[in-house]
């Protein structure tokens, strides 16, 4: 079969004929692959990077690990891989698999769990949140910042503040439901000084960041006690775009009641990855079915996976690779 291959001391994916995989136990099916998002995760992942993955191995890795196919009864599922997805077949598991609503593209339907993943599971599980709840997108002009905006929107957030660089799709996510824009293109002291000025106005309950580095720094400095009684803020760590560490001072968690967290692989418990597959998803499927939840995606051929691996998607748009 054919498929889209990482090899050590290899920085792009190679479209090669690869063994047809078999299945190892009862618990797994062969499937027919249909379409598979690449994201940041794939991509650190495929070469070892990201601190859920080995070096690439020897024989090469097959890149992906999710996406959408057919069972062999025709029925479209998502579905999350065994092993590598970005081929004409893959062994997926039988408890993570979500059936694709009708009227769902299979682009959207791969581009968007990775998503809901990174949004949903933060604001449900590590934020709690709750209707009326003030919330903080960091870096929310990317593709899964922008799920996460329609979510906290969903759940019923009061507001919602967002930062990112690019002025039109911040400008964007008012139309998605933010309510307040905040460059970070800006001089610190200018982005410093409107947040404080938001935080004042409407104490934010939740924080979630998708760049940690030096714009976590500057939030956590603007949310800052003074020895009065302050509100419950939930600082929640998804993604680290800007960079890995930050410098915290103890003040900052002394003058606060403040939750730090991260949301992630190994953070969650099972539990909550099986209200993932079995509830949230697929109520995330069928807002984005009916039109209530959108994204943009990018659809490429697999025979292009060199080219498009480096591709630079602009606006919060997501490469999905069909086969």
């Amino acid at each position: 079969m054919k498929a889209a291959v990482m090899y050590p001391h290899n920085e792009i994916p190679q479209y090669v004929d690869m063994p047809e995989p078999t299945i190892q136990n009862d618990n797994e099916i062969l499937v027919a692959v249909k379409a598979v998002a690449i994201k940041h995760f794939d991509k650190g992942r495929a070469t070892g990077k990201h601190y859920s993955a080995s070096a690439p191995q020897e024989n090469g890795r097959i890149i992906g690990g999710d996406g959408v196919c057919l069972l062999d009864n025709g029925v479209r599922v998502y579905a999350v891989g065994a092993d590598g997805m970005l081929a004409e077949k893959a062994v997926v598991e039988k408890d993570r698999i979500v059936k694709v609503p009708d009227g769902l593209s299979d682009a959207v339907a791969a581009a968007l769990p990775n998503a809901v993943f990174g949004a949903a599971m933060a604001l449900k599980f590590k934020a709690g949140i709750q209707p009326g709840d003030v919330v903080l997108i960091n870096g929310a002009t990317g593709f899964t910042g922008r799920v996460a905006v329609q979510i906290a929107k969903y759940y019923g957030a009061k507001k919602i503040i967002v930062t990112g660089r690019n002025q039109s799709s911040l400008e964007e996510l008012l139309l998605l439901g933010a309510d307040e824009i905040i460059s970070l293109k800006q001089h610190d002291e200018a982005f410093t000084t409107a947040l404080k000025q938001s935080h004042k106005a409407t104490p934010v309950d939740i924080v979630i960041d998708y760049l940690w580095g030096h714009s976590a720094e500057m939030i956590l400095s603007c949310l800052k006690g003074d020895g009065a009684w302050t509100n419950f803020i939930r600082f929640v760590s998804v993604g680290s775009m800007s960079g890995d560490l930050i410098q915290l001072s103890s003040a900052i968690l002394r003058s606060l009641n403040i939750q730090l967290s991260g949301s992630g692989l190994g953070a969650w418990t099972k539990g909550q990855v099986k209200e993932l597959l079995t509830v949230i998803l697929p109520e995330m499927f069928m807002l984005a079915a009916e039109g209530k939840l959108t994204v943009k995606t990018v659809e490429m051929d697999i025979h292009h996976i060199a080219e498009l691996w480096e591709a630079d998607v602009a606006n919060g748009e997501r490469i999905v690779v069909t086969i």
